[in-house]
């Protein structure tokens, strides 16, 4: 609870400040990264004219898309500013796990240790099994105050709830390979590059190599059929992804990052 008292100050002035973007710092104080983009997003796209008809028709059973224009999180972008975050959280611990495709590890460290020391560029020498990265295990007691300012996609997989997964993480990191339930993720500050697979086409990785490391070894390798799906997300721009599909992501930048779980 006190990160609840902590942050309701941020939150009162939300009502009157001006836009974010008159008062916050540029990338709300997260530092740019020089990892680069994929030459042509692959992943569909669609903005604000999806009804929620087609997208269970055409999307949510079958194919990844990028959906920008469906929601405005503005108020929630300028609460998770460097700045913000540590003045609310920054005594607060937060749980982070090692950046392979099992995260076996976990390590419990306060907000401030990891922003002020671990939050830095993937050293690409560094297998993910050595990697630590804050992405879930939230605790709901310290940041639900902060998920309340959050709207989420408006569609739904019918049968399913809601669970969020909020993450800050470095330049060249990111998870390898892995699969799980469906879901949203949108980017609040930074950029995240994603690689995606249907269920049925298993990617070629180790599990223990970071995503950045299979960029610059395998990908390069990979004949055009054998590529995945990829698509770079900006701040504002959510990716569904569906039911088991394969996916890897790889932070262009320090990215701030909330992901909605269909369970």
């Amino acid at each position: 609870m006190a990160a609840a008292r902590r942050l309701l100050p941020l939150l009162l002035p939300l009502a009157w400040a001006r836009p974010a973007a008159c008062t916050d710092p540029p990338g709300g104080g997260w530092l740019a990264g020089a990892v680069p983009e994929e030459q042509q997003c692959t992943v569909e796209r669609a903005d604000a004219s999806l009804t929620y008809s087609l997208f269970l028709q055409r999307f949510a059973f079958s194919r990844p898309v990028v959906l920008r224009g469906l929601t405005d999180n503005s108020a929630f972008r300028a609460l998770c500013t460097r700045e913000k975050l540590l003045a609310a959280f920054g005594s607060s611990p937060v749980r982070l796990s090692t950046a392979n495709t099992y995260s076996y590890r976990k390590v419990d460290v306060p907000f401030t240790e990891y922003v002020e020391q671990l939050l830095e560029p993937q050293d690409p020498a560094r297998l993910g099994s050595d990697t630590l990265y804050f992405f879930g295990d939230n605790n709901l007691t310290e940041w639900g105050p902060l998920f309340q300012q959050y709207v989420p996609p408006p569609f739904r997989i019918p049968g399913t709830s809601l669970a969020y997964s909020f993450g800050i993480a470095g330049s060249g990191s990111g998870v390898p390979f892995h699969w799980h339930g469906p879901g949203f993720s949108e980017v609040i500050f930074g950029r995240k590059r994603w690689f995606l697979y249907p269920p049925d086409k298993t990617p070629h990785f180790h599990p223990n190599e970071t995503t950045l490391a299979w960029l610059q070894h395998t990908y390069p390798t990979l004949p055009p059929a054998e590529r995945p799906l990829e698509c770079t997300l900006r701040p504002g721009e959510v990716l569904y992804f569906p039911d088991r599909w394969w996916h890897a992501t790889l932070n262009l930048d320090t990215s701030v990052f909330i992901s909605t779980f269909l369970g």
